[in-house]
């Protein structure tokens, strides 16, 4: 996909990797990018040093009305990124109630999903278009400590490659974007190596002009696909040992 004179949606733009992307579309050329946040205020600064060619639009993926709201807003998106997520750091049995895991999976999954089914017909009147899905690594190889996030990302991305085999006859492009850890507040708990948001962007922009389905970015991600084909359960007891205490 070509990104310039493109107009694209992206949400969770308020901080970190939704940020990123953003700028980065703005840099490739894209006509107009609809910044998607639950709360605008945050992103007052992309619109002001956007030069006209950014729009804050208020969204909360996981509100129907609102989604609805954006997409008789945005009838002319031809790229849809879905960045918003949800991580409340806990594990399946350490949490103290299932709050926090209903919470991840509303945003992460039943979300994102509202998301692809509300603008595929959108993306359809356009002749086709694309829809990236950032997920996470951890949607492959759980890490305990974010026990229910994973879970979450493991469903976001089985609902992902549904959801490109189902868009496929409308000539819509469909990516799955797996990070490793990123320098954003998600992951401010995480003291290994991160992955700038702009790097994450980047390589977004990078798999839609190839057409690369699936993108992979940073060493971390490179480390697990590798441990997954040559020792999965080895993988599985390294990952264990990021519980707490």
């Amino acid at each position: 996909m070509d990104i310039k004179n493109t107009v694209a949606l992206v949400t969770g733009t308020n901080r970190g990797v939704g940020r990123a992307i953003v700028q980065a579309l703005v840099a490739a050329g894209a006509s107009k990018v609809y910044a998607a946040a639950r709360n605008v205020d945050g992103v007052k600064d992309l619109v002001a040093s956007s030069g006209g060619k950014v729009e804050a639009i208020a969204l909360d993926i996981t509100n129907d009305a609102q989604v609805a709201a954006a997409v008789a807003h945005c009838g002319d998106v031809k790229l849809v990124i879905n960045n918003a997520g949800a991580n409340h750091a806990s594990g399946c049995i350490a949490a103290d109630s299932l709050k926090a895991a209903r919470a991840e999976m509303e945003t992460n999954y039943f979300g994102t999903l509202a998301m692809c089914r509300s603008f595929a017909p959108v993306l359809k009147s356009h002749g086709g278009g694309a829809l990236v899905n950032v997920i996470s690594i951890v949607a492959k190889a759980t890490i305990p400590a974010y026990g229910s996030y994973s879970a979450s990302k493991a469903a976001n991305l089985r609902m992902t490659e549904s959801v490109r085999a189902e868009l496929a006859a409308q000539h819509t492009f469909v990516q799955s974007v797996m990070t490793g850890a990123v320098d954003t507040d998600m992951a401010k708990g995480y003291d290994g190596p991160k992955n700038s948001p702009a790097e994450v962007a980047q390589a977004i922009l990078a798999g839609l002009a190839s057409g690369e389905e699936d993108v992979y970015v940073g060493d971390m991600t490179g480390w697990i696909n590798g441990a997954l084909s040559s020792d999965p359960k080895a993988l599985e007891r390294e990952l264990a040992k990021f519980l707490p205490g």
